[in-house]
């Protein structure tokens, strides 16, 4: 199943599930209650899936990034959290603003949370999980090292756009089995199993609701791996990931050319 959110042409936001090329609207995100006839897709600008009152991100939690860079393996999530104001969804244009220097991509694999979570057990945090999305953790390199006293982990990635997400969220997906790849300008640049993962998905749940409630809509992307690269205006950057399909943004200067 996969769960999507649209505009209309009148400017409605419609969240439901994809059946047969139509968005059959839902009363929540996760919920069986209907709450309006179908929409076709083609009548739809489809947006970023969820609007999360959370949206956290991790560092460090792949093997072959964490051996490269010749750093532990972590046993509780290394989290930051980036401002819900730097969502973007498919098809949008990110500004790269000027104060923001070097940029680039982060292709993730993104959870999203579908029931109340706190201080779970393993089993309890597998079942929050609603399901799975694709997520590009943009990241200003300059800011995040701008401080030698303090790596600014939120500001660098937290600019108007940093935190693409979409283009659905697939439940039933066995996430040991994904692929994160990501396309810049139709190449690609980046490619990594999930099942390199240090916490899996459920550990990771588990152990930030140890830290936080974690409710329906949040997000936690679960950091990347080896690839990561500079981007820059008039490039398009695509993360895709079988089974939840591909989300791309254009990225532009800061007064819009590219």
């Amino acid at each position: 199943m996969s769960w999507a959110r649209g505009r209309t042409a009148s400017g409605t936001i419609v969240t439901g599930v994809i059946e047969a090329e139509a968005l059959h609207p839902r009363a929540a995100l996760g919920a069986d209650e209907a709450a309006g006839a179908p929409v076709a897709l083609a009548d739809l600008t489809l947006l970023a899936p969820v609007v999360p009152g959370k949206f956290i991100g991790l560092w460090n939690n792949y093997k072959a990034a964490a051996k490269k860079g010749g750093q532990a393996h972590p046993t509780h999530p290394l989290w930051f959290l980036k401002a819900c104001t730097s969502l973007a969804g498919p098809g949008d244009a990110v500004v790269i603003p000027e104060s923001a220097g070097r940029v680039i991509f982060e292709g993730e694999l993104g959870i999203v949370i579908g029931r109340p979570c706190k201080d779970a057990t393993e089993a309890e945090a597998e079942a929050a999980i609603l399901g799975y999305t694709c997520v590009n953790d943009i990241t200003s390199l300059d800011v995040l090292s701008a401080d030698s006293s303090f790596a600014q982990w939120t500001r660098a990635k937290s600019f108007d756009g940093f935190g693409v997400v979409g283009p659905v969220i697939a439940t039933d997906l066995d996430w040991r089995s994904l692929v994160i790849k990501v396309l810049v300008d139709g190449r690609e640049r980046q490619s990594y199993e999930a099942s390199d993962m240090i916490l899996t998905p459920p550990q990771i749940v588990r152990l930030l609701s140890q830290d936080m409630t974690l409710n329906p809509g949040d997000v936690i992307a679960c950091g990347t791996s080896l690839g990561a690269r500079p981007v820059k205006a008039g490039q398009v950057v695509e993360v895709v990931i079988d089974g939840i399909g591909a989300v791309g943004v254009t990225m532009v200067g800061p007064t819009g050319a590219t």
